[in-house]
């Protein structure tokens, strides 16, 4: 069993965030945005670590979505990576099995978005593709995000809905 720490980002040292950063930059090899960065913080970030420095991550903040006229309140997965010299070795669900344990026990749902290379590791480990339309809650109101149709995986969440499902607004990508 790996050993999978959980720590608010409120208690990571300058050192540490460094070097979560450092990992996320490596394992999406340079296409990590300040704004993925600012989406991982302010929640909790499940971590394993190796010669004291992490080699996988996940990180599970706090969102809104709407749904069908309900307000639900979302654990969020962001940031999911494994070191490039770590892989397949099964730490990728290990960090992901500890932050479906944090949305289960905190949250209404969970929700991800999904690049190419993270959709075989979350079909596996039964998150569902959401098949209806999604949308986002932006300045301007409802507004749909067609362009993120196909990636938003869901979790806790039984069937689809009768409208899209709408997230809350923030900089860079909203999904």
């Amino acid at each position: 069993m790996t050993p999978v720490r959980t720590v608010p980002t409120a208690d990571l040292d300058a050192a540490e965030r460094a070097a979560l950063r450092d990992l996320l930059d490596l394992a999406f090899d340079g296409g990590f945005a300040d704004e993925d960065w600012d989406h991982a913080l302010g929640g909790l970030h499940l971590t394993v670590h190796e010669g004291g420095r992490p080699i996988a991550h996940a990180a599970v903040v706090q969102r809104r979505l709407l749904l069908d006229g309900r307000t639900l309140r979302c654990g969020y997965v962001e940031a999911v990576a494994v070191h490039p010299g770590h892989r397949r070795r099964g730490l990728g669900g290990a960090v992901m099995a500890a932050a479906e344990r944090v949305v289960d026990r905190a949250h209404h749902l969970g929700a991800l978005s999904a690049s190419d290379d993270g959709l075989a590791l979350y079909r596996a480990r039964g998150w569902r593709l959401w098949d209806g339309p999604t949308a986002v809650l932006a300045p301007s109101g409802v507004t749909l995000t067609p362009e993120d149709d196909g990636s938003v995986f869901t979790w806790g969440l039984s069937g689809g809905g009768s409208g899209p499902l709408v997230c809350d607004w923030r900089d860079g990508d909203v999904w």
